[in-house]
């Protein structure tokens, strides 16, 4: 005589249960992990549908920014103008504060440590400060003024409006000295602007955002 089997992989015990908290709990058979062993899991996928991300979506070659309606992703010349003008401004004032103490030790090294000396080499941190402060303040001012109407005149921001912008803020800041002066200056601001375009253009090239100022 064959033996029954015994244990949970019983037949009997498949349909023992007792009661839950909503009733029986032999609403269906019970199984042990051997039976269940060979049972092909058809349809099923071990991995969850949580993590089943498209890696298309992870990687984006263009950046995504929220911006109001109308906007651009990059800011435009009226935008920078004040950046630039106040940027101007402290850059010549450091670089004169400190053009204007070299100057004054310079000039009062024969002079023994004194309240003259002193104030004559303030006097001439704040000159000289103060001036160099006012020409680069004078340039960008010019400078985007001449980018925004270009701008606005054109109804594009390109290179091109740099280069234009330049060229004519040296040939307007020179004019005082006569044709010869003003065709220096346009040359200078041609030879800048032109050598800042070549270098935002490479700086796009290698991934980098370009900027427009």
């Amino acid at each position: 005589m064959d033996k029954e089997p015994s244990g949970p992989s019983s037949p009997g015990s498949r349909s023992a249960g007792g009661f839950g908290l909503f009733g029986s709990s032999s609403a269906g058979p019970q199984y042990s992990k051997r039976e269940l062993a060979g049972v092909p899991l058809t349809g099923m996928s071990p991995l969850s549908p949580y993590l089943n991300v498209d890696p298309r979506y992870l990687l984006q070659d263009t950046d995504e920014f929220i911006l109001p309606t109308g906007a651009n992703k990059t800011r435009g010349r009226f935008e920078l103008a004040f950046f630039t003008i106040g940027g101007c401004c402290i850059t010549g004032a450091v670089f004169g504060a400190v053009n204007g103490l070299r100057m004054g030790l310079s000039e009062t090294r024969n002079m023994a440590w004194s309240k003259p000396r002193n104030v004559q080499i303030l006097n001439m941190v704040t000159r000289q400060g103060a001036t160099l402060a006012n020409t680069l303040g004078s340039l960008a001012l010019l400078y985007s003024a001449f980018g925004v109407i270009i701008e606005k005149a054109r109804g594009a921001e390109d290179d091109l409006n740099t280069i234009a912008a330049g060229t004519l803020t040296g040939v307007l800041y020179k004019s005082p000295g006569g044709l010869r002066g003003a065709a220096r200056g346009g040359l200078l601001g041609l030879t800048l602007s032109g050598l800042y375009a070549l270098y935002n253009n490479w700086n796009h090239l290698k991934g980098s955002s370009p900027t427009r100022y």
